[in-house]
């Protein structure tokens, strides 16, 4: 029993290094820029290597932590890989003149100094946060509103579930284009002028869609916490003689309160990340004025897209990092602020 301890102690050790051997040497040509073409097969087995040890290590008390290790280590690892690396590169990229492939110097806050100084940065920080207030209201208006009537005892519920749901599989692209058709040809015959002329029905067009679009999906989790009272309580408000508008506002709402705090908090991260729509349906075009009494070309143009208009038509990635590492501060700060709004809220009902 004995040697056999042994035996998966050293198989386990000999693992372990010749997986970090492998590791570290596959960072190290790639780092350098060598053309070796195993480097990629060798970084592999390192990692293989080095889960293999941790596995056949001969201890009980901490094995089910080690496989427990195993099997998150592919999560983790992609999420390090694509959200926590290129998050700390990029932060590092906005205090450089980074062009996208490599930088040459460090330049401090001027990318930051720059873009506060743009006045369509600015306009695009304002209308953004109009969008996202005006779309917290009205999406969950809508949404719950559709959940409500799709709660009733009625024949079709389910394919009114379906009906208001299917917008939400449309792709982003696909439906601004088509709701470009809508605006430029079928309501301009009401209208006389196509919506997405004007700056200000533009802005409101973008808002229609957005509604179009997301409030199925909304309404689907109000739904979900609807269906989750108990029919009982019902029941007994019914007996104590309180009414359908009284039963809303004092029993069903205050017992999905936390089901209004996730699609407040969903409304309002996707709102704020509103890129596809806004570029098929407007590109970001619609002459408003600025702060220095001339005129921007780009009225509709929110917070993402400018950010993608910077970094990919004006080739300036590293002001366009700058500008991302500001919506990332952003974003963090009011969805945790309306989380913990929410929550409080909740306590309070």
């Amino acid at each position: 029993m004995q040697s056999k301890t042994q035996g998966s102690k050293t198989l386990s050790l000999v693992l372990l290094c010749a997986g970090i051997v492998l590791l570290v040497g596959a960072l190290i040509v790639d780092i350098i820029g060598s053309d070796f073409s195993l480097r990629g097969a060798m970084l592999i087995c390192g990692i293989v290597g080095i889960l293999a040890g941790m596995y056949f290590y001969p201890t009980q008390k901490n094995h089910r932590t080690i496989v427990y290790v195993i099997f998150l280590f592919p999560l983790l690892f992609t999420f390090a890989v694509t959200v926590i690396i290129p998050l700390v590169l990029g932060i590092g990229y906005s205090f450089t003149d980074w062009n996208g492939v490599r930088m040459t110097a460090s330049v401090g806050f001027a990318n930051y100094q720059s873009m506060f100084k743009d006045p369509a940065f600015i306009w695009s920080i304002l209308i953004t946060f109009v969008f996202v207030v005006l779309n917290m209201i009205l999406v969950n208006v809508v949404a719950f509103l559709l959940a409500l009537l799709c709660t009733e005892p009625m024949k079709g519920t389910g394919v009114y579930r379906a009906a208001y749901f299917l917008p939400n599989l449309i792709g982003g692209i696909v439906l601004g284009y088509i709701w470009q058709f809508v605006f430029s040809n079928v309501l301009i015959k009401v209208t006389q002028t196509s919506w997405l002329s004007q700056t200000r029905t533009a802005m409101f067009a973008i808002i229609i869609v957005y509604i179009w679009q997301y409030a199925g999906y909304i309404m689907l989790i109000y739904i979900t916490g609807l269906t989750q009272i108990p029919g009982d309580v019902l029941e007994a408000a019914a007996i104590d003689g309180a009414t359908e508008i009284q039963a809303l506002f004092q029993v069903k709402i205050p017992m999905i309160a936390s089901t209004f705090t996730i699609c407040t908090f969903l409304v309002l991260t996707s709102a704020f990340k509103q890129f596809d729509v806004n570029m098929a349906l407007t590109n970001g075009t619609g002459s408003v004025p600025n702060f220095m009494g001339n005129y921007l070309s780009n009225g509709t143009q929110m917070l993402a897209l400018n950010i993608y208009n910077t970094a990919i038509s004006k080739n300036n990635y590293a002001l366009g990092q700058a500008k991302a590492v500001l919506f990332f501060l952003i974003l963090a700060t009011f969805s945790l602020l309306q989380v913990r709004a929410s929550n409080k809220k909740e306590v309070e009902l």
